[in-house]
């Protein structure tokens, strides 16, 4: 479902006004669709219906806890990737045998964390992980559960910062290397095998790298499950792409399901799912608002209070973002959207037909709902933007706007500290 449409001219978040939640929020600001969220949801978990799925809503999508809340509250789990989002989780209310904790270079800490937390298991990425879990759990007397991520060497014809799954990425084991891991897996004590994992990369528009990818891990999945007993799960990861540009297709749950469902059938494991862009993606937007509209010798730049700091996906990977008025127009300029960063890469949109609009006028970044704010910075010492919830025609704020103060609180109270330890 599209959750921003226009009514009688003027842009609408469900059934509120975008530029009402401007003036009452100011800008930037981040305003997200909680029935679109919902929506997508249901339509991955009832296109996988047949194989029973754990959806593990990917946390670092969009970590806010009413985003965190909204799916457990439909049943999902979570897949975290720090410490710190296992904190969020748990704030949240997650369920810790729901949660699984991937990420290349987990702690000692975080991982003593996740043990005593009792989480349902870790994705490993390396060998000396494996072995750093199983003496954890021997200090503090438990048990480690773990997942090794392979590395199925599949192209998932995606952006190169956000393809996993080949095998020039720093994620996960090749197939023989990973047979060899969990055989020295079960010989350490602490660590109990239960399942493999695999993720091939974000933003994937086609079916077939997933089913490619299943074909290739299916006789190892089955030579594990031969010799270890307690090997009974597939992680299959997420990446399923979104709509960004108007040319696109976003992957439809149900013709991703026609492709996977049957080899998962086959392979006869409980199956977890990590999606975390489609869910979030299109259920938001960036709110930013015009200072000026400057003249260049060869095209406008329209400078918003919104840059890189808010959305740096444009800039990291030349991402395209559909850029839309709030109050409609149907004339148009040539030129560059640009924010106040000092910095050349702070721009949404270049060499684009953009909305002729003027200085105080509102626009909105579409898709902005995963990897925005969450990657969000204070750089250039730019407070943090406000995030907004709507459900069913009532909004309300799910984070403050940062202030100046924010910025240098840290530092003061280090400060103080420092200056009572010299004082004596």
């Amino acid at each position: 479902m599209d959750a921003f449409t226009y009514i009688n001219g003027e842009l609408y978040a469900e059934h509120v006004p975008v530029r009402r939640l401007a003036e009452e929020h100011g800008t930037p600001l981040y305003v997200y669709s909680r029935t679109a969220m919902q929506a997508q949801y249901r339509a991955l978990a009832d296109a996988l219906s047949a194989v029973e799925p754990l959806v593990c809503y990917s946390v670092k999508a969009n970590s806010n806890r009413a985003v965190i809340r909204t799916f457990l509250d439909l049943g999902a789990g979570l897949d975290i990737v720090s410490g710190g989002e296992l904190f969020r989780a748990l704030r949240a209310g997650a369920d810790p045998a729901t949660i699984v904790f991937a990420g290349v270079g987990k702690t000692r800490d975080e991982i003593r964390y996740a043990l005593r937390e009792n989480i349902r298991c870790f994705t490993v990425e390396s060998e000396p992980e494996a072995q750093r879990i199983a003496a954890c759990a021997a200090e503090l007397g438990t048990v480690g559960r773990i997942a090794f991520r392979v590395n199925p060497d599949v192209d998932p014809q995606t952006h190169q910062y956000i393809s996993t799954g080949k095998k020039e990425n720093k994620f996960g084991l090749d197939l023989a290397r990973a047979e060899r891991a969990y055989a020295a897996a079960a010989e350490l004590a602490g660590l109990e095998i239960v399942g493999l994992h695999m993720h091939i990369g974000s933003q994937i528009l086609s079916p077939a790298p997933f089913a490619d990818a299943l074909a290739k891990i299916a006789g190892l999945c089955s030579r594990l499950r031969e010799r270890h007993p307690t090997f009974d799960t597939l992680d299959i990861g997420g990446g399923l792409g979104i709509r960004y540009r108007p040319d696109e297709t976003a992957l439809d749950p149900r013709v991703y399901a026609e492709s996977v469902v049957p080899r998962l059938r086959e392979l006869g494991l409980r199956v977890i799912l990590e999606p975390g862009r489609s869910m979030v993606g299109n259920a938001g937007i960036l709110v930013t608002r015009v200072q000026y509209v400057k003249e260049g010798p060869a095209k406008k730049f329209l400078v918003v209070d919104a840059g890189m700091s808010e959305l740096i996906r444009p800039s990291l990977y030349q991402a395209h973002h559909d850029i839309v008025p709030v109050v409609a127009t149907d004339s148009v300029v040539h030129g560059d959207l640009v924010g106040p960063i000092c910095e050349s890469g702070d721009f949404f949109a270049a060499e684009r037909d953009l909305p002729a609009v003027g200085e105080d006028d509102l626009l909105a970044v579409r898709s902005a709902g995963a990897y925005g704010y969450a990657m969000a910075s204070t750089y250039n010492s730019r407070p943090l933007p406000a995030e907004v919830m709507v459900d069913d025609g009532r909004a309300r704020a799910i984070s403050r706007r940062g202030t100046w103060e924010d910025l240098v609180r840290w530092e003061e109270e280090a400060a103080g500290r420092l200056d009572r330890q010299e004082g004596g």
